[in-house]
């Protein structure tokens, strides 16, 4: 991600008026939509802080062809049709091998993946994101890029319940009757897998740790993925708190940022502030 300075504001005071440059993030998002990866999108492009650059797509909640038919449809709603759209593989694809450059290229990768001491979603061990593809997952994790991750130990403690779904479709926000229509079968879904009455904001908690990193708290570590085994797809973490007395996977790894805690009031909050928007 790097910066870019397009955009003005006015800074007043009682005796001149100043034009001041906002200092606007460039966004490339990956993405699979899918119903939180939806709101996550539409709450990016209700903010001027943020101009998303392009989308890429991938399979997982949807095949490759679907996800993008999706994301050309979220730029449709959102008011963005000229927003480049790249179809991704419909295969797990080890993208970062090709170009080994890469982690110099970006100033920061946010991802949603994992679950860190914690279950998993696609089985006991494994978060459905990094199952898709361990190998990949695995290389980027150890790229040497500026990463912060936000896994399953997090955002399944940020959901909009029913309440919050019927305030949104109130509210009078430019997105909020689409995002409580397209949320009803996501929420069924909810009922049936985890047996909860609402919807888990995973996305939209991995962009708010973009957006307001001070709702959470971190912990640095190096990160690997298990490849192969029935514990393929899992996320394990060095916390550093042992001086191993031999090299291991994890040594000479740069840690990464992992989401330790979030304040979950303060982003549903968050969330609902930003949808509300007209």
């Amino acid at each position: 991600m790097v910066q870019c300075s397009d955009l003005e504001v006015t800074a007043a005071s009682d005796s001149c008026s100043v034009s001041l440059p906002l200092q606007r993030t460039k966004l490339i998002i990956d993405t699979d939509p899918g119903v939180d990866d939806a709101i996550a999108l539409l709450m990016v492009f209700q903010l001027p802080e943020f101009e998303v650059i392009g989308l890429t797509t991938i399979f997982g909640n949807v095949s490759t062809e679907d996800a993008t038919r999706n994301a050309l449809h979220l730029c449709e709603v959102a008011g963005f049709p000229d927003i480049p759209v790249a179809e991704g593989s419909p295969e797990p694809l080890k993208a970062v091998k090709r170009d080994r450059s890469f982690a110099s290229k970006v100033k920061r990768i946010v991802i949603l993946g994992g679950s860190f001491f914690a279950s998993g979603n696609i089985n006991p061990a494994a978060e459905a994101n990094i199952y898709g593809d361990p190998e990949a997952a695995d290389i980027v994790f150890t790229c040497g890029a500026e990463i912060v991750v936000v896994g399953l130990n997090v955002t399944t403690q940020v959901m909009l319940s029913d309440q919050d779904l019927c305030e949104l479709r109130d509210s009078g926000g430019r997105y909020g009757r689409y995002i409580y229509n397209i949320s009803q079968f996501y929420k069924d879904w909810h009922v049936k897998s985890d047996g909860v009455h609402g919807i888990y904001l995973h996305d939209p908690t991995c962009f708010a740790a973009l957006y307001k990193p001070q709702l959470f708290e971190f912990k640095k570590g190096a990160v690997r993925v298990e490849t192969q085994g029935i514990c393929t797809g899992h996320t394990l973490m060095d916390l550093g708190l042992k001086n191993w007395n031999s090299n291991n996977p994890w040594t000479g790894v740069k840690p990464v940022s992992v989401g330790w805690t979030v304040d979950a009031a303060a982003v549903i909050n968050l969330v609902k502030e930003v949808l509300k928007k007209p």
